[in-house]
């Protein structure tokens, strides 16, 4: 009993098992603050491509109507 007692303090006075949870929690809120970061380049990306799509449509419609 003496064993496991000890065993139980020595666990409680320990700091590698809160350190390993701060170390989880912190790449966590790395990860998130990643993937949030890439959706809004990803997003930003598409906006831009689709503007030029639209523009590149214009073009292509109003030359449409010139003959040469």
């Amino acid at each position: 009993m003496k064993k496991f007692a000890k065993k139980v303090q020595n666990f409680l006075v320990s700091e590698d098992g809160p350190t390993a949870v701060e170390y989880a929690v912190m790449l966590a809120l790395i990860v998130i603050v990643c993937l949030t970061a890439i959706q809004a380049v990803g997003t930003n990306a598409a906006n831009t491509f689709n503007a030029i799509a639209d523009d590149i449509d214009q073009v292509e419609d109003s030359a449409g109507q010139f003959t040469l």
